[in-house]
This record gives C-alpha cells, structure tokens and sequence, in this order.
C-alpha cells in the first residue's frame, strides 16, 4: 500500500491537476497543444537521450526483455485487429483498432510510474519499451495503413513513408542519438549534462498534466463494446500475456520482468488518436478507449504496484 501511495497516486494526481485545470479553464485546448508539443519535441526527448547516454551497455542486451514486451504488444494487436473485422472491415481501420488495443501511455505515464516505483535504474528498460511503442508499433500500423490507402500497393513506397514518419519522431531520434554516444564511451560534457538533465526533469510532470488536459477535452459519451473491447485488451490481456513471457519463458532480472509487466498494464497512449485523426478516420471510439482506460487504470494499475512492491526486484 505504501508504493500505491508513494509511486502510484502522485502520477494520477497530476493527471487530476491537467484535468481540473481544463475544466475550470485555468489552461484551454491553446494550452494543451502547446504543452503537448513541448513534452513530444523538448523535455522527453531530453529525458530519454540523457537515459540513453548513460546506460551501461553490457548491462542491457536483454532481449529476452524484448521478446515479452514486443510478445504481449503483438498478441494484444492481433486479437483487436482480427476483433473487428466485422463491425471495421477496412484495412485502415482495423489497424487503428490494433494499435489502440496495445498501445501503451509509455513516455508520458509509464516513464515517471518507472523513475517513481523503481527509481533511475529502471529508465534503461523503460526507454526500450518506449523505442518499441513509438517506432515499432507505430511504423507498423503507419505501414498498413499506407497499403491500404494505396491503388497500386508498393513495398518501396509504404517502407519510404514509414521511414519518413519514424525519422521525424523525436521521441526514437533522441535515444537512438544517446544510445550512439553511449557506444563512444564518453561522458557529455558537464554543462551540457546539465542542460539536458534541467530539460528532461520538467518532462514527467507536463506530460502527466497534458493527459488530464486531453482527457478533460475528450468526448464522455457512453461506451459501447467497441471501446471496451480495446480497455480490456490493453488493461488485461496485454499485461498479462507479457507476464507469462517475463517470467516463464525469457530469463531477465526480475526488475526488466517487472518493468515489462508495469509497462504493458499502462492504458492507452494518444498515438492511436492522432492517427485516426491524422488519416480521417472516426477518433471518437479511440478518445473513449483512452479515457476508459486511464479512469480504469486507476485501479488496476495501482494494484498492479502494490503486488509489485510486495516481490523482491534483485
């Protein structure tokens, strides 16, 4: 109980913060936008190349770590992908549906609850998760559904669009960028360590405040079976195909298996909405799965912390 209180609720405290702060119009939908893009280009970037910058590279080749994080990623997206066939028989829909199911709230809520529940040696797996989300998962739904909107499908073509999405995604330049310098065994030089150390350490915070400001501009309409067919597969089934793969399938240390299991049970990040809106399709079922989920990770996600704290990490 005293991780849920010290870990868990002052990351839904903040949520609460953006949250009240749009409905009783202290921040707008101006405020929001701007925030939004000063975590996505600025602070988290930040955060995730100084991690990157300093991991011990011997100490991170688990990929078995990989394996069960991008393990519960792909069996959560199938089951949504081929879930809908029947009421989004579109290639381009269905894709979306498959990311919203398995798309994690990694950089903005699954980095602080990391840094809060396991402290900075849990940023090394956490920035993976989030590299796997962001560039993986992303350039993947990108890349069918750039089929799908083809006449003529080219592989050459979908590959060159994917690859120019990914590169203009700060949040996968920025760690490959720390993970580049990583691998030249140098240190950064102290004034800019300094820099980009004050930079990201404002990240955890705004990016929390920026999901209660969404939340709070999202639509609350009842939720049909739709959406809680996506809450349930990113709350529940996600998590805990991950599990049976951290534990009992791939060997890593027990704080990668837990970090994985913590970073899959998060609700669903903002990606899939911006796709949807970014291709035209209808967003409003993915803007109630992402605030149904993250209500209903209030719950889950804490109990998930409190059984956590009760296992040994070593």
């Amino acid at each position: 109980m005293n991780a849920v209180i010290t870990a868990a609720l002052p990351v839904f405290a903040l949520i609460l913060t953006g949250w009240l702060a749009a409905r009783w119009r202290i921040l707008g939908p101006a405020a929001t936008d701007a925030l939004n893009r000063y975590v996505v280009y600025l602070s988290l970037p930040a955060l995730l190349f100084r991690a990157m910058t300093q991991v011990d590279l011997a100490q991170t080749a688990h990929w078995g770590f990989v394996a069960a994080f991008a393990g519960g990623i792909a069996a959560t997206f199938l089951a949504s992908f081929l879930g809908a066939r029947r009421m989004q028989p579109a290639l381009t829909d269905r894709s979306i549906q498959g990311l919203a199911a398995s798309y994690a709230n990694a950089g903005y809520m699954g980095i602080p609850l990391c840094l809060a529940l396991f402290g900075a040696e849990s940023l090394a797996p956490a920035t993976f998760t989030t590299l796997l989300t962001a560039s993986v998962l992303f350039g993947f739904a990108i890349a069918l559904i750039e089929f799908d909107r083809q006449q003529a499908p080219s592989l050459r073509s979908t590959l060159l669009k994917v690859g120019r999405a990914l590169m203009r995604n700060p949040l996968l330049a920025a760690p490959v960028l720390g993970l580049a310098w990583a691998f030249t065994g140098l240190r950064l030089p102290e004034g800019l360590d300094r820099y980009v150390s004050l930079l990201g350490a404002s990240a955890s915070p705004c990016a929390l405040v920026t999901i209660g400001l969404f939340l709070a501009q999202t639509e609350t309409s009842s939720s049909g079976p739709g959406v809680l067919r996506l809450v349930a597969g990113k709350l529940l089934l996600q998590p805990a195909v991950t599990a049976v793969l951290a534990f009992y399938v791939f060997p890593m240390p027990p704080m990668w298996a837990w970090t994985a299991v913590l970073m899959s049970a998060l609700p669903i990040g903002t990606g899939p909405f911006m796709l949807a809106s970014m291709y035209g399709r209808d967003a409003r079922v993915t803007s109630r799965a992402i605030l149904v989920s993250t209500v209903a990770s209030v719950l889950t996600v804490s109990l998930l912390v409190a059984w956590i704290s009760a296992h040994p990490l070593s």
